[in-house]
């Protein structure tokens, strides 16, 4: 402040000495010069040094340019009114100059809040759910007002979230209470300010922050801001919830039709067989024991039934583990192949190897799980005199099995959608019996060992490829 009006003072002994003393000028236009001046101060830097500039240069213009000369006095009347007109205008334009400037400065400043409540709305609508919702609005709301600390209080959890450079010691309490009742205050002295968040007339959080003082219709638009994503956080839980809960209920529902079809099969062949044996006891021998094997052989594959049903429902709801040892997939591809044989029912099944296979770090169970799953969508998508091609490579780090099948193919716009859990074809959902877990399982199985399934198709050849790495992070032996 010393400075400017050093610089004020300065600024009227500059027009002084260059109108007396370097480029003489009549009066009037050195009165001209001193409003400029005047007008440049107050636009500058304020009121206070531009009307001690105009004291200053009302004094100047009366001692060096009003007659008599070099005193303060004034002989003819008519100067007086120029002398005290030049005052009043300088001071008058100096304010109004000043008031001016506040008002951009004002104007400036509300433009600010604005964008920054506005990148705040749009900051709400792109929080993920990594973190919790109301820990990102705080760090948001710290980042975009400049606050050296902020905390929200959410009143349903009872959890603080804090962000920001600096911490509040001892308001706990309060902000507990204004998210109770809706209190609030303001500690100018520390930069504090504690207030409410209400949904609607109900307070549902109350948010305390500390940094540059800012209005109160931009503490009111925060506070309902944080309101709104609170309240759109909240549907989002719910809505995941409920989503979540329809899909569990649709995934019972939909393993027991599946189980409920598969089952019915091997049930039937060992009822048929029991009931045989019972009603005609005195059978010759080995009419019993082809009707014993029959029944052993369709409890072996009951059995395998409820296995993959049981294994199919713990992997579609956690995470899948591998337990890795070496394997030889020409061989897993071979034992699927043969625990098929009901399914496969004479149908040609190809298949071919490059060369000599090198054995990889798999978890043979849920690779043997994910074959068979390929395998038994290719038997169940083709024509039942069409062969099924299973062909195993390796090259580039990695092995591939391509499961290739003659069916009609998948349209290109459901080929994103197969692996996506319970997703079935409109076009076959009322035609063929499944559950729309099997490929989802053995994608993520694939994933699981670091590796991947794709598909590609066209009417008359569909392909699945199980992509599996040579080497394995954390092989088991």
């Amino acid at each position: 402040m010393a400075l400017r009006l050093l610089l004020s003072l300065a600024g009227v002994a500059v027009v002084t000495y260059t109108a007396h003393n370097l480029i003489p000028v009549n009066a009037t236009t050195v009165g001209f010069a001193y409003l400029v001046l005047v007008l440049l101060i107050a636009s500058t830097w304020g009121f206070v040094e531009s009307a001690l500039a105009s004291v200053a240069a009302t004094l100047s213009f009366n001692f060096f340019f009003l007659p008599p000369v070099g005193t303060l006095t004034i002989a003819d009347p008519q100067n007086w009114v120029a002398l005290f007109s030049f005052l009043t205008t300088s001071l008058i334009a100096s304010r109004l100059s000043t008031e001016a400037k506040r008002q951009a400065l004002d104007a400036i400043e509300r433009q600010q809040d604005v964008e920054r409540l506005y990148t705040f709305s749009r900051a709400i609508l792109l929080i993920d759910t990594g973190e919790p919702f109301a820990k990102q609005l705080a760090v948001k709301l710290a980042e975009l007002f400049q606050l050296s600390a902020a905390v929200l209080y959410e009143r349903r959890t009872g959890e603080f979230f804090r962000a920001g450079p600096s911490d509040f010691e001892g308001l706990d309490d309060q902000l507990r209470d204004a998210a109770l009742h809706g209190t609030s205050f303001s500690d100018a002295q520390r930069n504090r300010t504690m207030t409410a968040v209400r949904l609607g007339s109900e307070p549902i959080a109350s948010l305390a922050l500390q940094g540059p003082r800012m209005p109160d219709s931009v503490l009111l638009g925060i506070a309902n801001l944080v309101a709104i994503g609170l309240e759109r956080a909240r549907a989002q839980e719910l809505a995941q919830q409920i989503e979540a809960a329809q899909q569990s209920e649709q995934l019972r529902t939909t393993l027991i039709d599946a189980m409920s079809h598969e089952f019915k099969t091997p049930l039937t062949s060992i009822m048929a067989a029991t009931t045989s044996l019972l009603s005609v006891p005195d059978q010759p021998l080995d009419t019993r024991m082809e009707l014993l094997r029959i029944a052993d052989e369709e409890a072996v594959h009951l059995r395998d039934l409820i296995n993959d049903a049981v294994e199919m429902a713990r992997l579609d709801t956690a995470n899948i583990e591998v337990n890795l040892e070496r394997s030889n997939l020409g061989e897993l591809v071979g034992d699927v192949i043969a625990s098929m044989h009901k399914e496969i029912d004479g149908r040609p099944i190809e298949v071919a190897c490059d060369g000599k296979q090198p054995a990889i770090a798999v978890d043979q169970r849920l690779v043997k799980l994910a074959i068979k799953q390929l395998l038994d969508n290719a038997l169940k998508y083709s024509a039942p005199g069409t062969p099924v091609t299973v062909q195993i490579r390796d090259g580039d780090g990695m092995m591939t099995v391509d499961v290739t099948n003659q069916g009609k193919g998948i349209p290109p716009a459901e080929q994103a959608r197969v692996f996506e859990r319970l997703y079935r074809s409109p076009s076959v959902k009322k035609q063929m019996p499944g559950s729309g877990l099997g490929l989802s399982i053995a994608h993520g199985i694939a994933r699981a060992h670091n590796g991947d399934l794709t598909v590609t198709s066209r009417p008359g050849e569909t392909t699945f490829r199980l992509i599996l790495p040579t080497e394995h992070k954390g092989e088991q032996g």
